[in-house]
């Protein structure tokens, strides 16, 4: 997540950056300096934002992932986000198997995820 993405998630959330750093648990500063490009947003920080946002939109819309992706059932049995009923909100669970592998990282994951059908309408204006 880029600093311009991160201003426009706490945009659509309707916060202000103090607001925000409560809602994170982050300091202001870092606020600051995500929103300045003067540091990454870290996974954590991340993560909580596009959270936060599928709550605020309303997860419970669409599809789930193995249905959009149209996952045979044998690698959906072994998806973290079928295990736990996670599909409107996969792109938050560490180890779904989209490509028929768990991503390594945080940012590995989110770099596939972003095309992804299931993430992108929450991303959209």
């Amino acid at each position: 997540m880029d600093a311009a993405e991160f201003a426009r998630v706490r945009s659509r959330l309707g916060k202000t950056q103090n607001e925000m750093s409560q809602l994170l648990g982050i300091s202001l500063q870092a606020i600051h300096s995500y929103e300045q490009g003067w540091r990454e947003v870290p996974p954590h920080a991340e993560r909580h934002a596009l959270f936060l946002l599928a709550l605020r939109r309303g997860v419970t819309r669409g599809k789930p992932c193995w249905s959009v992706k149209k996952c045979p059932r044998e690698l959906r049995e072994r998806c973290p986000a079928w295990e736990f009923k996670a599909g409107r909100i996969c792109w938050l669970v560490n180890g779904t198997l989209c490509e028929g592998t768990a991503h390594k990282t945080w940012r590995r994951k989110m770099e596939s995820c972003r095309s992804c059908q299931v993430l992108v309408p929450l991303l959209k204006e």
